[in-house]
């Protein structure tokens, strides 16, 4: 047992250098080391925001509502089947049967659009509404859709290591460390970014909303970047010829010296689009973004490429906005802002001065009484709990894991369980001593004993923290993170440095009695 080969010792050494080498970046002003791995710093360390989005499942749902209804017309027609008074009625699509004996008919005919639809009748009058399970699909496809656009906008933006997270069934948790900005990435995040394109019934805008619209036409405001005054209207037609998740990419650039925004179809997009300009040639075409009309150009001659722009009264800002949106794809459902929390940089640095503080005073008065109760081995395992924290922040480094206040407590636990074992060591090694044997005896029963007693503790606190991490969210996670990396590089410090260290002094001195 007590046999330490070489190449363990240089194991041992090359570890304690991998982790002081990737931990110094942490101690260093990031001027110095630009490049350099760190851990990164959570909401409460380093600042910034926290937003608590609700997803507006309702207006989805009553999209898709509305879309039923327009899918019922057309089979309803298909089949032969007359009806009157269709509509749409608390959620449900509603239309009364002229003859209902037609009703299989119309049964059969509504499967067609999907098997998961409730249909009732009653006396002619004919129910279509989507079932339970079909809505709480959708709600799921919906929100876990909207953490996927929400991530992509917020990394857009630059901002590294967001935190996102489902809460309940329709809300989002969004923690942003770092963020300058934040009323900007509530503007980014509170457009849906739904883009179509559309041919228009009228050449030129009209000020006044006096025109009806026809059956298969609609009346749009035009948009601030299409009109500053936001007072000139857009007769389209309710059909897009394209729409925005055929978009492949978008950026803002210049033509003329005006900001623009570029954009480019996939292949599918642009073989429509180019076939709807070669068709409507000296005829306008509409760009709708979220039910405003901002841009209305002409098409001057045929398309051909797959890409265009988009131009207005943009700003630089608002061209390099709209680009973002278009890449990062369009919201299923708006999001509302339930709940905003801003954390200051300066209350993140107090937090990191008093967790270093008490880190610092927990550590000091546990060597203090590590060296008075056990001597010179007290002393190495204060070095080895040094080499525990300089190994937990490396690897946090390495793997680029997000450092809060709960996983600042989680090092100190860590550190606590690796004097804990150290502990157990030695005082079997004074009990074995105590009973008579040698010193190279005692040490090696010491640390045969105390093994599986020091592996059972780790791993049964291994499994709580997966558990944390399994269930929890946030700062419980984080803790969970840190907790278990600590564990780690506790088990090594006190299985494999410490009873290095104390071996390699056992080879040199031979003592007859240890003081311990």
């Amino acid at each position: 047992m007590l046999h330490f080969p070489r190449w363990k010792v240089c194991l041992v050494v090359l570890v304690c250098l991998a982790g002081l080498l990737f931990s110094v970046p942490n101690f260093m002003p990031k001027e110095w080391m630009p490049t350099a791995k760190r851990a990164n710093l959570g909401l409460d360390l380093r600042g910034g925001s926290y937003l608590l989005l609700q997803v507006g499942f309702d207006a989805y749902l009553k999209e898709q509502v509305q879309s039923l209804l327009d899918d019922v017309r057309a089979r309803l027609r298909d089949k032969h089947v007359g009806y009157t008074g269709l509509n749409v009625i608390n959620g449900a699509v509603e239309f009364t049967l002229r003859d209902p004996a037609q009703f299989d008919d119309a049964k059969a005919a509504i499967r067609g659009i999907t098997w998961q639809l409730d249909i009732k009748e009653n006396n002619g009058r004919v129910t279509v509404s989507y079932s339970e399970q079909m809505i709480e699909e959708m709600r799921r496809q919906v929100v876990g859709q909207s953490i996927e656009i929400v991530r992509k906008r917020v990394d857009e933006t630059g901002t590294k290591e967001p935190s996102i997270a489902r809460q309940g069934k329709d809300r989002i948790l969004l923690q942003v460390p770092g963020l300058e900005n934040p009323e900007h990435l509530k503007t980014i995040l509170g457009k849906t970014a739904k883009m179509t394109f559309h041919l228009m019934d009228d050449v030129e805008p009209f000020p006044r909303t006096t025109k009806l619209a026809p059956p298969d036409s609609q009346l749009l405001r035009g948009a601030k970047s299409e009109d500053p005054n936001g007072e000139r209207f857009y007769m389209i037609k309710k059909k897009p010829i394209l729409s925005g998740d055929m978009l492949v990419s978008a950026s803002a650039g210049f033509e003329r010296g005006m900001a623009i925004v570029n954009f480019r179809f996939n292949n599918i997009g642009g073989r429509k689009f180019a076939e709807t300009t070669q068709a409507n040639v000296d005829k306008p075409f509409a760009i709708v973004l979220d039910d405003e009309v901002i841009s209305a150009p002409v098409i001057r001659e045929p398309i051909l490429g797959g890409s265009g722009m988009i131009s207005g009264n943009f700003t630089v800002q608002s061209a390099n906005d709209l680009a973002l949106l278009l890449r990062a794809g369009a919201l299923p459902a708006p999001l509302t802002i339930l709940e905003e929390r801003t954390i200051g940089p300066s209350l993140g640095a107090d937090s990191i001065k008093s967790g270093t503080f008490a880190s610092s005073i927990g550590l000091i008065m546990t060597c203090m009484f590590m060296v008075l109760c056990y001597g010179r081995f007290g002393g190495y395992a204060c070095l080895g709990m040094v080499i525990n924290l300089l190994l937990i922040l490396a690897i946090m480094s390495f793997i680029q894991a997000t450092l809060t206040m709960p996983g600042i407590a989680g090092m100190v636990l860590t550190v606590a369980m690796g004097v804990d074992a150290n502990v157990l060591i030695f005082e079997r090694i004074r009990e074995e001593q105590d009973k008579g044997k040698t010193p190279i005896a005692a040490i090696d029963q010491g640390f045969q004993h105390a093994f599986s007693t020091i592996i059972d503790s780790h791993i049964t606190t291994l499994v709580a923290a997966f558990l944390l991490y399994a269930f929890g969210s946030g700062p419980v996670r984080g803790f969970a993170v840190t907790l278990s990396i600590g564990l780690l590089a506790s088990l090594f410090t006190a299985v494999m440095f410490c009873r290095m260290m104390i071996i390699l002094w056992l080879r040199r001195k031979k003592p007859s009695r240890i003081a311990i």
